[in-house]
């Protein structure tokens, strides 16, 4: 269960990661980044849910990880849905500003995968 929660969420860092790098870099959200948003959720999702059925402690909102952990997925999801308004709606203006917070997400998502891994390595599974 460990191997499989680890590979779900490294994927959910690569579909991410692409969704908001290539749409930060073409300065505008397009149909495909949407998919990439998405998927990266889903995998995070299972893997998160993955974790927690090996976890001591599941959903402990005291503990650091979980907590941003947590944060985390409610602002990936939050950011996936606003994309799909964006592209839903296809207004031009909408799709070129929204970038600008793309990228804070995308921070705040990596502290608790970092995180993970950090206590991954360090503990014995």
């Amino acid at each position: 269960m460990f191997l499989f929660s680890t590979i779900t969420i490294t994927l959910a860092l690569l579909f991410y990661s692409i969704g908001v790098w290539s749409e930060r870099c073409s300065r505008e959200l397009k149909k495909w980044h949407l998919f990439a948003f998405w998927f990266g959720f889903v995998f995070d999702v299972t893997g998160t849910l993955a974790m927690h059925f090996i976890s001591e402690n599941p959903f402990d909102l005291t503990d650091f990880h979980t907590l941003t952990g947590q944060i985390a997925l409610w602002l990936m999801l939050a950011h996936a849905i606003w994309a799909t308004n964006v592209i839903v709606r296809n207004k031009q203006n909408l799709k070129k500003k929204f970038h600008r917070y793309s990228l804070l997400v995308w921070f705040i998502w990596l502290i608790p995968y970092v995180g993970g891994m950090i206590m991954g390595m360090t503990s014995s599974h």
